[in-house]
């Protein structure tokens, strides 16, 4: 049986003020996963003046251009 439409207009109301925090949830899953995959690769072994001259050439070229350089 169909819900009052009072009772429908809570509901969408109710999932519109935890849309934001369901936004942010998976925002931070997203990066934990993004964190644990350079960790697979090996990256964050690399000292910091190595690690540092790969982000700066990142903010330099632009992510595209650096992992052309890194596939070549």
């Amino acid at each position: 049986m169909a819900r009052p439409l009072g009772q429908e207009r809570a509901a969408i109301e109710e999932e519109g003020r935890n849309l934001p925090e369901r936004r942010q949830r998976l925002g931070e899953k997203e990066r934990e996963a993004a964190i644990q995959a350079v960790e697979k690769t090996g990256l964050l072994k690399l000292d910091g003046k190595r690690w540092g001259g790969h982000v700066a050439r990142i903010r330099t070229l632009g992510i595209e251009e650096e992992e052309k350089r890194l596939k070549a």
